[in-house]
């Protein structure tokens, strides 16, 4: 089985052939690293996520986590996994010199990310909502809730969590009841429940600050009167030392049917004894503020959708290079050596959909870090500006384009291996199990598409679009090679029937009845991701050609060729399935919109 997590000729073809990631040493944030830094840091990345994430991955699965006399029991090996990870610095990697942090780019940490993912999602689950939790109190939190918090998340003393959802509520945020008194001691009293709380109670850290959204009495109704508030399960001493047990606690643990290692609790604030809960920022803000970790949390949940679909498809692709079955159909004779089931059409066909999938996945969402690192970094303050607005806008395709296609490549490495495939004897099930989770949390896709569809497009009199129709004219211009000028033609003639139907549907939502139009946001979200992820693969292939024309070794140019072939499959076969789309929307069609509840 093999230990390969993600080819790392592609990881390093992804950050510095397409994104050129080493330029980024010449930013002043960045001046002490370099492309040697970089690639050290993603080597022992690679190396402990195989050696400390990968070892435990099937078992965390099989003996999950339990709910033993209120508290939670889980195996030993994922406390060591998340300490080796906090004591490497990769808790703190992006952070700042003086909190503990390496100052490294987005772009290379989200590469070593992906590696941890790709080991065990579960365990890398903890790490990240903690990185999150600590981004989210560093952006908004008081000095002393920075002084008091920060230091102990960022060093692994401390985990976090985003406790946004409850039960009655769902996603509709607008809905919570889990209040706030105020009292006289500044902080406030919590009350009320959170369920699909991902790592709300563990045994790995002394101490969990839990991310709470909760109204304060007398608040305005919906969104606008939510505020954001820091619960701690133990309250803490000036210096950082656990005290009291707080008033959260554990209602229960929920079974999941994949993603088993990384706990999802109820929780319920002030049942037991009193919850203190601390304001972050200003009342009625706390959606605002929640919006920078819910984002980071999609971007994430992106990532790992593609870098678990691509861990089937390392699996598959061994297995069906090792696997001898059967003959090709131009041999009559029987008795001719049977051959390995990558030598068969129609395995290549379900290998190269997932190499399509997982690696123009892990493009788009490197792509987004990038635009991070911009965002932060770009000495222009314009660049900084459009950088973000462009995020902005993609953000909901980075996390359900990987989440919709991580799974499908999931499912062809199953199909891949044929029936070994649906058995537990093999790892790809669990990799489909884990990555079905995507689809649904932090935001469905369908709340994606409304999103992007309803909100997202119109910000700023459409300033994002227009930004990303610029950038992406500058690689459809660069396509000057035989083999990718088709393949720029086929993205500009798809690229401007969608903006023709995009104005046709901002002209239905500017009438004041969005229904029609936000019907088949779905559609739209197809539409919309298919071609972001052909313009990543026409990137990659723009890429590959430079390189292969310098190519010096047979490794180097069967990489290169592997490239090129997979973006033709994505302009081929994956492409012109956006046809329907442009149809179902041009026509506002809506068969979907006036199907009655009583009709099924």
């Amino acid at each position: 089985m093999t230990d390969t997590l993600i080819d790392r000729r592609d990881l390093a073809f992804q950050l510095y052939d397409v994104l050129d990631t080493e330029a980024l040493v010449k930013r002043d944030r960045f001046q002490e690293h370099s492309k040697d830094t970089f690639d050290a840091v993603i080597e022992i990345a690679d190396k402990m996520a195989r050696a400390t994430f990968a070892n435990h991955n099937s078992a965390a699965d099989k003996d999950e986590p339990r709910f033993v006399d209120g508290e939670v029991t889980m195996l030993s090996e994922v406390k060591q996994a998340f300490d080796a990870y906090a004591q490497a610095g990769f808790i703190a990697g992006r952070h700042d010199h003086e909190l503990g942090g390496m100052q490294l780019p987005e772009s290379v940490m989200a590469a070593c990310n992906g590696l941890f993912t790709a080991a065990n999602p579960s365990t890398a689950g903890y790490p990240f909502l903690t990185t999150a939790a600590a981004n989210l109190i560093r952006a908004f939190g008081s000095e002393q809730q920075r002084s008091t918090y920060l230091p102990h998340m960022l060093s692994g003393r401390f985990s976090g969590t985003m406790a946004l959802t409850e039960p009655h509520a769902g996603s509709s945020l607008a809905d919570i009841r889990t209040s706030a008194t105020p009292t006289d001691a500044g902080h406030y009293l919590i009350k009320g429940a959170k369920i699909f709380i991902s790592g709300g109670e563990q045994s790995i850290t002394e101490n969990i600050v839990h991310m709470v959204l909760a109204k304060i009495k007398g608040a305005p109704a919906g969104v606008k009167g939510i505020s954001l508030f820091i619960v701690p399960k133990f309250r803490v001493a000036d210096d950082g030392a656990p005290g009291e047990r707080n008033g959260v606690s554990l209602a229960g643990l929920i079974h999941k049917l994949g993603y088993r290692g990384t706990t999802s609790t109820a929780l319920s604030f002030g049942d037991d004894a009193p919850c203190y809960g601390y304001l972050v920022g200003e009342p009625h803000q706390g959606l605002k503020y929640m919006f920078q970790m819910m984002n980071e949390a999609r971007v994430g949940v992106g990532l790992g959708a593609a870098v678990i679909g691509y861990r089937g498809y390392m699996h598959s692709l061994e297995y069906a290079r090792d696997r001898l079955q059967g003959r090709k159909p131009s041999e009559k004779n029987p008795e001719s050596p049977q051959v390995a089931i990558i030598e068969h059409a129609d395995v290549r066909r379900m290998l190269l959909a997932q190499k399509a999938y997982s690696e123009g996945g892990l493009a788009l969402c490197l792509y987004g870090a990038r635009l991070m690192d911009d965002q932060h970094s770009h000495p222009d303050p314009r660049k900084r500006e459009e950088a973000g607005k462009l995020l902005d806008l993609l953000t909901p395709v980075i996390k359900a384009w990987p989440s919709e296609y991580g799974p499908k490549a999931n499912d062809l490495a199953i199909q891949v291996y044929g029936g070994a495939g649906y058995t537990r004897e093999h790892p790809v099930e669990q990799c489909w199990r884990d990555n079905r989770l995507n689809p649904i949390h932090e935001g469905t896709n369908g709340i994606q598409a409304l999103d992007l569809l309803g909100r997202k497009l119109w910000q700023d009199q459409s300033h994002g679009l227009q930004l990303l129709l610029q950038e992406m004219q500058v690689d459809l211009e660069a396509a000057t090679s035989e083999r990718c000028q088709p393949w720029a033609l086929s993205l500009s003639e798809t690229l401007q029937q969608a903006v023709k139907v995009t104005q046709s549907l901002g002209k239905t939502l500017m009438t004041g009845n969005p229904d029609p139009a936000l019907a088949n946001a779905a559609c739209y979200l197809h539409l919309f991701g298919n071609i972001i992820v052909a313009w990543m693969w026409l990137r990659q292939a723009n890429a590959a050609t430079r390189r292969l024309a310098t190519a010096s070794s047979d490794d180097e140019r069967d990489f290169c060729n592997g490239k090129l072939q997979a973006a033709q499959y994505f302009f081929h076969w994956e492409l012109p399935t956006v046809a329907q789309d442009l149809v179902l929307l041009r026509n506002q069609d809506d068969t979907c919109l006036n199907m009655h509840a009583e009709w099924f």
